[in-house]
């Protein structure tokens, strides 16, 4: 195995826990929001929470770090139009998730206060949860494009 192989194997698999981290969680958020159950919400967004941090945060740490070896190891020139499209994704990817970590956060906090006096949801929770599908769409929507582009290396 090759230095270059290692090192692309783990931005590929990166690339695949950053998508499939953000669609677990996605799924879930949205399963417990459909229950309307602020004890399932709360639950449900602290270990969201603990998944973001864990799985997610590394995950997009680690892209840039391989990413730049494979650069080198390649010579690849940043402003090859695949790879300058992909980095302006990723940092528009990391506008959306950044704020999308804090609505989680204040999510579960609000669902942890309506089950502890067993009352409904406050209108914030949904105000940030609407915010934070919205988010979605065009966050995962450019890691979508990147893995493309990671893939199909398109000259435009």
């Amino acid at each position: 195995m090759t230095l270059y192989f290692a090192v692309k194997y783990l931005h590929v698999l990166g690339a695949i826990v950053i998508l499939g981290a953000g669609a677990g969680i996605a799924f879930f958020m949205l399963m417990a929001h459909r229950s309307g159950d602020a004890s399932f919400i709360a639950r449900t967004a602290s270990v969201v929470v603990i998944a973001d941090m864990l799985f997610t945060l590394s995950a997009v740490l680690l892209q840039p770090l391989t990413g730049a070896v494979l650069m080198m190891l390649s010579s690849t020139a940043a402003s090859e139009p695949w790879l300058s499209a992909s980095l302006v994704l990723y940092a528009i990817a990391g506008l959306f998730w950044v704020p999308v970590v804090f609505m989680q956060i204040e999510m579960r906090d609000l669902g942890r206060q309506a089950a502890a006096v067993g009352g409904a949801l406050p209108p914030r929770y949904f105000v940030l949860f609407r915010r934070w599908f919205g988010f979605g769409f065009p966050g995962f929507g450019a890691v979508m494009i990147i893995l493309w582009l990671m893939i199909a290396k398109p000259g435009f």
